[in-house]
């Protein structure tokens, strides 16, 4: 955490420097209670979707209680935002289809990246057998792929101002990564498991960045903010859940293969920690590498229909020209013309 001290006060010198925007004063309210009831009924959801499976059943009284309770926290969230005046997530923001199907992508691409991604380096740990060091390092190939087609994509679509290929392409690079990623076991090659991150990376690039795009084209500026914070907030919370849920399949499948190949003692009562391989004698450090191999294998392909969820939902957002006015002068013009109209 404190190598990550310098590089976010080099973001603060480098955004002081370089971000100069207007300076508007104006008298607002923040809608304290929306956003409490959101973050009470979100964060209900996902302790039930980290705890359901291990600490009780899927099908148990704690998960009525916990889901009817996070179900109700939202229903009353939903209620207040739609009569508060100025809301945290203005519900009138999702009549718009480009917000509303860039929401449900941003949520799937966020259960299937993350979801997948997170558990990556516990399986070059377990199955390959590398230090924390290098899992880490590992991970580059992803970023690079995610990295080089972010900034060619907006690249090309600032010269060409059309940007739903990108979404379709990426949808579908991202799904082929996830795919190929489900074929990985404890004998894969690095080499193969970089092509096949890069891959995914790739996928996931073009479209991240670009779905908030989307999104902001569509909407007035006064509701820049709302949009990218909406679709920011999803993607978010797609990704917790994916992760909680992905992270729990996981367990369940370590748990049930290493029961089958080695007994009911071995399985070490379902935990999820990365077990000490230096301790294992020798056929039972194979017999655990192969199984989160598998394991891990098959959380990519329960993720990849995620992937390709999202690609079908990028196929129905509808293209329209690229908006070249910055966010004042949309908002100058907007209200120029409703100045004009009510004259």
């Amino acid at each position: 955490f404190l190598i990550g001290v310098p590089f976010s006060l080099l973001s603060i010198a480098l955004l002081q420097k370089t971000l100069h925007l207007p300076v508007v004063r104006r008298k607002v309210r923040i809608d304290w209670l929306g956003a409490l009831l959101i973050t009470s009924g979100v964060s209900t959801l996902l302790i039930w979707s980290s705890l359901a499976g291990n600490k009780f059943d899927w099908a148990s009284g704690w998960t009525a209680l916990l889901v009817g309770g996070g179900l109700a926290l939202l229903a009353l969230a939903v209620f207040v935002e739609a009569r508060t005046e100025e809301p945290i997530i203005p519900l009138g923001i999702f009549r718009n289809r480009t917000v509303s199907l860039t929401t449900v992508a941003s949520i799937l691409v966020g259960v299937a990246m993350f979801g997948g991604t997170v558990f990556l380096s516990q399986y070059f740990q377990t199955s390959l057998g590398k230090s924390p060091t290098v899992a880490g390092l590992m991970s580059l190939p992803m970023v690079l792929g995610l990295l080089v087609s972010s900034t060619v994509a907006g690249q090309l679509i600032t010269k060409y101002g059309r940007w739903k290929m990108f979404l379709v392409a990426g949808a579908a690079v991202m799904t082929a990564g996830m795919l190929l990623l489900s074929t990985i076991d404890a004998t894969t090659s690095v080499p193969v498991l970089s092509v096949y991150m890069a891959v995914l990376g790739v996928g996931v690039g073009m479209l991240l960045q670009n779905l908030v795009l989307a999104a902001q084209n569509d909407v007035p500026a006064a509701e820049l903010g709302a949009a990218t914070s909406v679709l920011t907030f999803f993607r978010s919370m797609g990704g917790a859940v994916g992760v909680s849920a992905l992270g729990a399949v996981l367990a369940n499948r370590v748990t049930s293969l290493t029961v089958e190949r080695l007994g009911p003692i071995a399985a070490g009562g379902g935990s999820t920690e990365v077990p000490d391989l230096s301790a294992l004698p020798e056929p039972v450090l194979r017999i655990v590498q192969d199984v989160y191999g598998i394991a891990t294998s098959e959380m990519f392909l329960i993720g990849a229909p995620f992937a390709l969820l999202a690609l079908i939902v990028v196929l129905f957002i509808k293209e329209k020209p690229l908006n070249t006015l910055s966010g004042d002068e949309r908002r100058a013009r907007e209200e120029a013309a409703a100045a004009a109209g009510m004259h």
